[in-house]
C-alpha cells in the first residue's frame, strides 16, 4: 500500500506520478538521507537492500521505471536512455523535499548518478559511486570480457562453469523478461567473489530473489544509449565516493581507478573479498565507508 504523498520519507512505499508514469519508492531506516538507485538496467530494486545502512541513515531506494511497480514507458523495452532515468530522480528529489540529497548508484545506477550529478549538482550533497564506469560500449565490454575469461580460467574445471558462461553468451539474445531472469541468475556466479565456496548457500539465497525486467538499452529510435563521461568529470563539483569490489567482472578496479582520477574529490574503496556486491559480501566495510562518507565521520 502507497503511504500518503503528504509525508514523502515515512517508512514504507510510497508512489508519485512523474510524466504521466507512476514513480514507485521505499523508505527504510532513520537518519541522514541516501537515495540509492538500483542497477541493470532492470534489476528489481530488493537486491541492493543494505539493513546494515539503515541502522544509521535513511535509505531511500526508487524503482527505476520500467521495474517492479514503477510504471513502463510507452516504448518499452526502448527509451530508457540516462537522460530519462535523471528526470525521473530529480522528480523525486523535488518530491522528498530536501535541499540537497546524497546519492549511491550501483551498477547501471552508478551511470545515472554521475550523470544526475553532473546536470544537478546544487541538488547534490555527495555521490557514491559503487561498481560504476566512466564508459560503457566496446572499450567496457572488452574489459568485461577479459575478467569473465580470467573467472573462466580460475574456476576450470568446476561443473557450474558452463552454465554461467552459457549465460553470458545470452545476454545478446535477450527478449523479454523471463529470458531475462533466467540470463541474470545464471551469470550471477561469477558477479562474486567466491560463489562456490563456504558461503554458496547464502549467494544461492540471493540469486534465487532476483527479479528482473528486459530493458533494451536503446533509446526511443533504437540507437544504443551508450556513455562515455570521462571528458565531464573532471569537471565534477561534489564529493564522491568511489566503491569497487576487487573481484567484480563487470565494472572492476580498472574503471573505479579511473573514476578516481578523473573526478577532483574523491575517495576509493577497493573491497578486497567482493564482486559486484559488497554490500552483501563485505557488508560491515561496505556500510562503514559509506555511512562515514555520508555523515561526514560524525555518525
Amino acid at each position: 500500500m502507497s503511504t500518503p504523498i503528504s509525508d514523502p520519507l515515512s517508512q514504507g512505499t510510497h508512489t508519485i506520478e512523474v510524466e504521466g508514469v507512476a514513480q514507485r519508492y521505499h523508505v527504510h531506516g532513520t537518519g541522514p538521507l541516501c537515495v540509492a538507485h538500483s542497477g541493470g538496467p532492470g534489476i528489481s530494486w530488493e537486491y541492493l537492500r543494505m539493513p546494515e545502512l539503515e541502522q544509521h541513515l535513511t535509505v531511500v531506494y526508487p524503482e527505476p521505471i520500467g521495474t517492479g511497480g514503477s510504471g513502463r514507458l510507452g516504448t518499452h523495452p526502448h527509451g530508457y536512455t540516462r537522460d530519462r532515468y535523471i528526470s525521473f530522480l530529480h522528480a523525486l528529489v523535488d518530491h522528498l523535499g530536501v535541499p540537497q540529497v546524497h546519492l549511491l548508484g550501483h551498477s547501471h545506477g552508478g551511470f545515472v548518478v554521475q550523470h544526475f550529478a553532473l546536470r544537478h549538482p546544487d541538488r547534490v550533497a555527495g555521490i557514491v559511486l559503487y561498481e560504476s564506469a566512466p564508459v560503457t560500449g566496446p572499450e567496457h565490454g572488452a574489459e568485461a570480457m577479459r575478467l569473465v575469461e580470467e573467472f573462466a580460467a580460475r574456476h576450470a574445471g568446476h561443473p557450474d562453469l558452463p552454465g554461467v558462461l552459457d549465460a553470458f553468451g545470452a545476454i545478446p539474445g535477450i527478449a523479454n523478461d523471463a529470458e531475462m531472469a533466467v540470463v541474470v541468475r545464471g551469470l550471477l556466479p561469477a558477479y562474486f567473489a567466491d560463489y562456490w565456496g563456504s558461503k554458496e548457500e547464502n549467494w544461492a539465497a540471493f540469486r534465487a530473489s532476483v527479479n528482473c525486467t528486459h530493458i533494451s538499452g536503446l533509446d526511443e529510435d533504437l540507437v544504443p544509449d551508450v556513455i562515455d563521461d570521462r571528458q565531464e568529470l573532471g569537471t565534477l563539483a561534489v564529493p564522491a565516493l568511489v566503491v569497487v569490489g576487487r573481484h567484480d567482472v563487470i565494472c572492476g578496479v580498472r574503471w573505479a581507478e579511473e573514476l578516481d582520477k578523473l573526478i577532483p574529490e574523491s575517495r576509493l574503496l577497493i573491497l578486497e573479498n567482493s564482486g559486484h556486491f559488497g554490500h552483501v559480501e563485505e557488508p560491515e566495510c561496505f556500510s562503514r565507508a559509506v555511512l562515514e562518507f555520508v555523515t561526514g565521520g560524525t555518525a
